[in-house]
């Protein structure tokens, strides 16, 4: 019996130092690859201390980047020269360049993007669900070609179905119809939806983090929503495909989300995103229109903004801090979730600071009570600069818009979280237009009717076990 329990020990010490060994390795990992230096310590201290726990979370949570994304995408590029060198040609006519004396903002977005700014193009604000889907289905349904639909969730209830059987009567009619979802935001579409759908003659796939080289990766979510039809007409925002985006979930009741249609060049643009993406999912691309249609007069200069954990810069980041310093007289934010690291909550003082009207306006009402706990942590901050929190009372926020001053806005898929902001591929739709913005601005007025001044005595005033854990979630903010 004591030779069992020896070599029992012994077996059990060596798992041990294998295990230590391991960590050692990841910890450096961690030093080396690690966002921040107060990441790397964390992450450090963590795997050398906590291993059994450690491990497994850096090995889910610890990756910064998704390069086998970018690596397919180039080498894609790269086998497609040809078909590349067209979509550029026949976007030049439209390109529009900036003047970084004159135009900063706009100059510096245009070097942050792989596409660019292009004008000609017409875009139309949908507020709320039935707006939304009336028109994409109306859209879909008089398809000639082809269409795409590109989406984070699917429900399979009353809209999801909708959608299945608009996509099954286009494949009827010879109309191509192609559905990329993420995986996670899917997890709980039954098979047979996909299936169904796949048996009536549509293209269907996951776009996944789950293969085997990177089986970790599950971190990493495609949040974009996007629909395209026949090259010619696009729509993006914060809608995905269930009954509680028209208002039918008894938690919630009223879904107040913004969305929008475009026409003109910066469909293609629209269109290339989601074709990189059916590409990742499939090593193949779809044969797609890409001869733009731009608005004979009259049109709008637009900028799709595609971002992700992808390159070495955090465009997404960038982009919040290009949007908050170039503000000079408003800036209005609504997002269903505020969690922003330290240099976004000091550009956001910094704004209110020098005279920016600064408003975020976030649910009164929480979908994940972690996320919503977190937002509380940062009143005592945002007050202190000016800057004014919004709670929208009449259902839940989810839409995702931005405005600056009068001249430029923002609608599309990213939240004001570190979410967005590193781990998540989402799609902002940039208008600089002054009329745009004005149609913007009057939308968000009457959602700030809607809503009621934070005010930070609330939190103040809240049981020490509320403020202790607003802080406690608000030290998951990296990964919220």
């Amino acid at each position: 019996m004591t030779e069992i329990f020896g070599s029992f020990d012994k077996i059990a010490l060596a798992a041990l130092i294998f295990l230590e060994i391991i960590a050692i390795a990841t910890a450096l990992d961690a030093l080396m690859h690690a966002r921040t230096p107060q990441g790397s310590v964390a992450w450090c201290i963590g795997l050398l201390t906590f291993p059994f726990i450690a491990l497994p979370l850096y090995w889910i949570l610890g990756r910064t980047q998704f390069p086998d994304y970018l690596r397919a995408i180039e080498k894609s590029r790269e086998e497609n020269a040809a078909r590349t060198r067209e979509i550029r040609v026949a976007q030049q006519p439209w390109r529009v360049a900036f003047q970084p004396a004159h135009d900063s903002l706009q100059y510096a977005l245009n070097r942050l993007s792989l596409r660019g700014f292009t004008s000609g193009n017409k875009a139309e604000l949908l507020v709320d669900g039935d707006a939304t889907f009336d028109a994409i289905f109306e859209e879909i349904a008089n398809a000639q070609s082809y269409v795409m639909v590109q989406t984070y969730i699917i429900h399979d209830d009353n809209l999801g179905r909708r959608l299945r059987d608009a996509l099954l009567a286009c494949a009827a009619r010879g109309v191509r119809a192609y559905l990329l979802y993420d995986a996670i935001g899917c997890h709980a579409l039954p098979t047979g939806y996909v299936d169904e759908l796949r048996n009536g003659g549509c293209h269907v796939e996951p776009f996944g983090t789950g293969y085997l080289t990177h089986r970790y990766q599950i971190n990493f979510r495609n949040h974009r929503k996007i629909v395209v039809v026949d090259g010619r007409v696009a729509f993006v925002g914060g809608h995905n495909f269930g009954d509680e985006y028209q208002g039918r979930s008894p938690r919630f009741g009223h879904w107040r989300d913004t969305h929008i249609r475009l026409r003109g060049p910066a469909v293609q643009d629209v269109q290339a995103v989601t074709c990189e993406d059916w590409f990742w999912a499939t090593k193949e691309y779809p044969d797609l229109e890409w001869e733009p249609e731009a608005m004979a007069s009259g049109g709008i200069t637009i900028l799709p903004l595609d971002t992700g954990p992808v390159r070495a810069m955090e465009t997404c980041t960038i982009f919040f801090h290009e949007l908050i310093a170039a503000a000079r007289e408003r800036l209005w934010i609504a997002s269903p979730y505020f969690v922003p690291d330290t240099g976004i909550v000091n550009a956001l003082q910094s704004a209110a600071l020098r005279g920016v009207d600064v408003r975020i306006m976030l649910p009164l009402h929480p979908d994940h009570r972690f996320v919503w706990l977190a937002s509380f942590a940062y009143l005592d901050q945002m007050d202190a600069a000016g800057v004014k929190v919004y709670r929208y009372k009449e259902g839940f926020l989810h839409q995702k818009v931005t405005l600056v001053d009068h001249r430029l806005a923002v609608v599309g898929t990213a939240n004001f979280d570190n979410r967005s902001a590193r781990l998540n591929f989402e799609l902002s739709i940039v208008i600089s237009d002054p009329g745009f913005a004005a149609q913007v601005a009057a939308m968000l007025e009457r959602d700030f009717e809607a809503s009621c001044l934070a005010d930070p005595e609330d939190y103040r005033s809240r049981p020490a076990y509320f403020r202790a854990l607003a802080r406690l979630a608000r030290l998951f903010a990296p990964v919220l």
